[in-house]
């Protein structure tokens, strides 16, 4: 008995020599390692004789190459419309809204690469309050409607041919883009010094913290016309607007005429008792000028002419970029206008700056981030399709049309798709006095290669056609 004891003892013992992990493995020779260690110190490039980034990567798996496009869009039958990607998900049974469900498809069935909760980063202007006037409309979104967009608020503003948006100011900086017609600005800042201008459309105009200033819509087109303004805020409201009416009915009489020193006792007598916000009025003459001003007019334009300035012409389209080392005056928001040509793509970046991007049909402004600032983006033309990378494996992709606003918090990476059949315009803002953005492309490109290859298992032919030039909008066979 004791004889099979020790034999089952033996036998135990083996078993676990057998399962415990070589100390080295037997496929790599000293010589092996020392070839290796040689060959990190020389900077001399010597063939492993085993590829441990593969293996080490290959213990987890490789991405899919699954397709993920869009499966419908706002002019497919409601009939496609289902809670289902390949296998995943199942039809629908209950009550449905299918026009929501035709504008965002990658709600309803995501892409499998979308993980996590990432929150809502769209909304619709089409869903805001509209305060309707006598002489125009404005309707506002904050942070209010869109918890996501804590650094800047933004108002749509209509204005009818003539209209005014009345005296005021505001305590956060006010950057505009006209969609439509032309508007005549004027302000005037702390030293007394006055400006007025007419911007048109796609021309810019900004107004720093607490400069007072009027907007009127001018003739030029028989409509009027019509705006974005973003504010470097999130929290902004259109209602806390300092508005001259409404400070002046909150002034006691005898004190208007001793500011002013008027001679005429019923002088202003006729000053409106509730705040005027928009209004009609004759439309402005088109050589209108300001008031000679003994100080002078502003040393720094309010406006920027946008529509004029040059486009740098890539390979998937074209971009402009402004900021304060063009727009002098523009001091917490920057801009830059891209257009994406059919085929091509913009890349992924992050930054209050201004951009402006056209996308083709299919295309892509390029994986992006921006470093330090959130984006605000407004869309103007086509149908569009961006994934936000919100790190921790979290990912979402959310589908915009024309009227929509997006939003991107600060080094999330992202791409903008242009997902329908005409040109994809849309706006780019971020808070700050200059453009930046990283691309990914370029930063892999100036990456040393090794260390590019452990990570992603590329070979040096893709490595060689990386850009070291950030490509910004990718266009069809670049």
């Amino acid at each position: 008995m004791s004889n099979v004891a020790s034999l089952l003892w033996l036998v135990f013992l083996a078993k676990i020599v057998a399962s415990a992990p070589a100390s080295v493995d037997a496929s790599v020779s000293n010589s092996d390692v020392a070839t290796s260690a040689k060959a990190s110190t020389s900077g001399t490039t010597i063939a492993s004789t085993t590829n441990s980034a593969l293996e080490a990567t290959a213990t987890v798996g490789f991405i899919s190459t699954d397709a993920n496009d869009v499966l419908w869009d706002e002019e497919s039958r409601s009939s496609v419309v289902t809670a289902e990607r390949g296998k995943l998900g199942a039809s629908i049974m209950g009550p449905d809204n299918i026009p929501m469900d035709l504008q965002n498809p990658d709600f309803l069935a995501p892409p499998t690469t979308d993980s996590g909760s990432v929150p809502n980063a769209k909304w619709p202007f089409a869903l805001s309050h509209n305060r309707l006037q006598t002489g125009g409309w404005a309707r506002e979104e904050n942070i209010g409607v869109m918890p996501i967009a804590t650094e800047m608020a933004s108002v749509n503003m209509r204005l009818e041919a003539g209209a005014i948006r009345e005296l005021h100011w505001h305590k956060t900086a006010e950057w505009a883009y006209v969609l439509k017609g032309s508007t005549q600005i004027t302000a005037v800042d702390t030293e007394g010094r006055n400006y007025v201008a007419t911007v048109g459309p796609g021309d810019l105009w900004y107004f720093p913290p607490g400069i007072p200033h009027s907007l009127q819509a001018t003739g030029d087109d028989g409509g009027g016309s019509e705006f974005i303004l973003v504010f470097d805020d999130g929290a902004f409201s259109e209602d806390s607007t300092f508005l001259l009416t409404d400070w002046l009915d909150h002034v006691p009489y005898e004190v208007l005429q001793k500011n002013f020193q008027v001679g005429n006792p019923d002088a202003f007598a006729h000053i409106p008792k509730d705040e005027l916000y928009i209004f009609p009025s004759m439309i402005p003459e088109d050589d209108a000028s300001a008031p000679e001003s003994p100080q002078g007019t502003v040393p720094n334009p309010y406006s920027f002419p946008l529509s004029k300035a040059n486009a740098t012409q890539l390979s998937g389209g074209s971009v402009k970029i402004v900021d304060s080392t063009s727009f002098t005056v523009s001091k917490t928001i920057a801009m830059a206008e891209v257009r994406v040509e059919p085929g091509a793509m913009r890349y992924f970046c992050l930054t209050l700056i201004h951009r402006i991007v056209f996308t083709e049909p299919w295309s892509l402004r390029e994986l992006h981030w921006h470093p330090t600032m959130d984006e605000w983006s407004f869309f103007i033309e086509g149908t569009g399709r961006v994934t936000l990378f919100a790190s921790e494996g979290t990912a979402r992709t959310f589908n915009y049309q024309p009227g929509d606003i997006g939003y991107v918090p600060a080094a999330y990476g992202h791409y903008v798709e242009n997902t329908g059949n005409t040109t994809l315009k849309f706006l780019e803002i971020f808070k700050s006095d200059r453009f930046e953005d990283i691309s990914l492309n370029q930063w892999l490109a100036l990456t040393p290669p090794a260390v590019v290859k452990a990570h992603l298992n590329i070979d040096d032919a893709t490595i060689s056609q990386l850009s070291k030039v950030k490509p910004v909008v990718i266009g069809p066979g670049a």
